[in-house]
């Protein structure tokens, strides 16, 4: 079977050596971990790679979870706890999506159309971004301090990172890029096949770790919420960008979130 075909989800059994090579490139785009492709790939792989979205979204979850089970061992407070393990995600991310949520909310607090683009386009941060990231930031940590007694956090932290970055791959899919440039320009849209794997091991994630009515729940939380992102995107800049993904993640993931501490 050779790639092509697996692509296109016609092939059996899975091509091992593909999904390792797209698993690396996902990684070395989503995170700071010293993980690189066996060959260079650029932004047009990462189309294909976007099926293991959620796999790496799972690791980022794993990470955070471990930091936060090592700080409780340690007697910390659970506050602190749950301040260092949002601090390990973010370490690991590089504030990618972050940095997303705070130019895309920064653009869309613009003028026209052009204006929003070149407002997102510009590296520095405005009122509206810093606002946004203190908000979603404080409501992460409140929502996870809550799951403290309970125990769930390191699953919440796993089923949100992993679901939330699900949910990017049939945005690509669906929505068309707001620009010819950029990262949703470059990387292209994902096939159907890739974006059914990619939210089929989100929902895997969801339903095992959250069990079958939270998951089914939060999923659904999480898919309205970036519905939603998707269409204010479109009505503000006519389509998708790569700060607007960043968007989607922050936004499904605190939703997703929200949702579990609600259903505990």
């Amino acid at each position: 079977m050779d790639d092509e075909a697996y692509d296109r989800g016609t092939g059996w059994p899975p091509d091992l050596r593909a999904w390792l090579r797209d698993l690396q490139v996902a990684t070395a785009f989503l995170t700071r971990l010293p993980i690189r492709p066996e060959q260079p790939a650029g932004l047009a792989a990462l189309a294909r790679a976007a099926r293991c979205f959620p796999l790496v979204g799972l690791g980022i979850g794993l990470i955070a979870g471990i930091v936060y089970a090592v700080a409780i061992e340690a007697l910390l407070a659970p506050l602190l706890a749950v301040v260092l393990a949002v601090t390990a995600a973010i370490l690991v991310t590089g504030a990618l999506h972050e940095d997303g949520l705070a130019d895309t909310v920064d653009g869309f607090g613009g003028g026209d159309r052009e204006a929003k683009l070149r407002i997102m386009r510009d590296s520095r941060i405005g009122t509206y971004g810093v606002i946004a990231l203190i908000l979603i930031l404080g409501a992460q940590v409140a929502a996870l301090a809550a799951l403290a007694d309970s125990g769930d956090v390191a699953v919440a932290l796993m089923v949100c990172h992993a679901a939330s970055r699900a949910l990017l791959v049939p945005v690509m899919h669906l929505e068309a890029p707001a620009r010819s440039d950029g990262l949703a320009a470059s990387a292209g849209r994902p096939s159907s096949a890739t974006t059914l794997w990619a939210l089929g091991i989100g929902a895997v994630v969801a339903l095992i770790l959250a069990g079958p009515f939270d998951g089914i729940v939060t999923s659904v939380v999480g898919a309205g919420v970036a519905w939603a992102i998707v269409r204010l995107a479109h009505r503000q800049i006519g389509g998708i960008t790569g700060d607007v993904l960043g968007m989607v993640q922050q936004a499904t993931a605190i939703a997703m979130l929200l949702a579990l501490v609600a259903l505990d």
